[in-house]
């Protein structure tokens, strides 16, 4: 009690800045600047200048709430995630008890995921080798492997192994807050140990690549084909957006590619095991969760056998 007392009137700005370096050297630094913006972008307008006496009288509920009403339940999520995070570290460095199971976390309602149809990939694909331009390559490149598109940003063609037909997955790139301000452009290994993988390359996909690599040098990136210069996702969804323009398909985020992979993988007999390394999912449960549902046709196949 008494250090409690002691430590009555530090904020909760200062605690999440004692939690952020904390954590600073534990975590990737576009991670720490993202925990960095939400922290000052979500929670300092609102719970900054509380002291931890007001913390502890605090109806985190009822922020929470008003998060619903702004956010979507994933960012809510997410945001209720870092805030646990830094009042769990005040528990223990100032020794209180928030009661934090208390706080409620929103459900997410999983949304059916979106593919494109075969013959959409097949009009998408042939609109991008017929630009023959190297822009367009990893458009067809995520539709072949299901990578991110800050993995296909970041690929270089010293990533390609054209001997053993493997794709190595080593980077990504994202653009991440600085300030609320300010931004910068991240070239960095992926976030988690799961997401360096190797791919294998179809045989389709191997001629197309095989036929562009003459042309550039290995430590080019791949989308610009200059190894000083990249494409960062924001302007690659522009492209991929152009492209879908000429195809004559209607337009789905880029992720859609991705989801449209693993689902043809699915169909073709590809173990849930395997998918997800591919995939780089950190475990087999969101691979399960996100890709194999069984129809109703399957389920009343058994049920008549009983």
């Amino acid at each position: 009690m008494e250090n409690y007392i002691k430590n009555k009137n530090v904020k909760f700005n200062d605690i999440a800045n004692e939690w952020l370096l904390f954590k600073k050297n534990k975590i990737k630094e576009s991670t720490y600047l993202n925990y960095k913006y939400l922290i000052s972008n979500k929670f300092f307008s609102v719970i900054g200048e509380k002291t931890l006496e007001e913390l502890l009288n605090y109806d985190f509920n009822s922020f929470v709430e008003e998060l619903m009403k702004q956010l979507s339940s994933k960012t809510v999520k997410d945001t209720v995630v870092i805030l646990k995070c830094i009042l769990k570290f005040a528990e223990v460095k100032y020794d209180v008890n928030f009661k934090l199971s208390l706080v409620s976390t929103p459900t997410i309602y999983k949304k059916e995921i979106s593919i494109f149809t075969e013959k959409e990939k097949r009009k998408i694909e042939r609109k991008c080798i017929k630009l023959n331009d190297i822009k367009e390559l990893g458009i067809v490149i995520s539709m072949y492997t299901g990578l991110r598109i800050g993995e296909v940003c970041a690929l270089k063609w010293g990533d390609i192994d054209f001997d053993n037909r493997i794709i190595n997955v080593t980077h990504t790139l994202q653009r991440v807050y600085v300030s609320r301000r300010n931004t910068k452009v991240i070239y960095t290994t992926p976030k988690t140990q799961k997401s360096m993988r190797k791919i294998p390359i179809n045989n389709n996909l191997y001629i197309i690549l095989k036929f562009f690599s003459k042309n550039y040098p290995k430590d080019a990136f791949i989308l610009s084909g200059n190894k000083n210069k990249w494409i960062e996702p924001i302007c690659y969804r522009y492209t991929y957006r152009q492209v879908l323009k000429k195809a004559k398909v209607s337009y789905k985020k880029y992720h859609t590619l991705r989801h449209t992979f693993a689902t043809r993988c699915i169909n073709v007999g590809m173990d849930v095991k395997s998918l997800s390394e591919i995939l780089g999912h950190a475990n087999v449960t969101i691979t399960l969760n996100t890709y194999v549902h069984s129809s109703f046709a399957t389920k009343n196949k058994f049920i008549n056998r009983l």
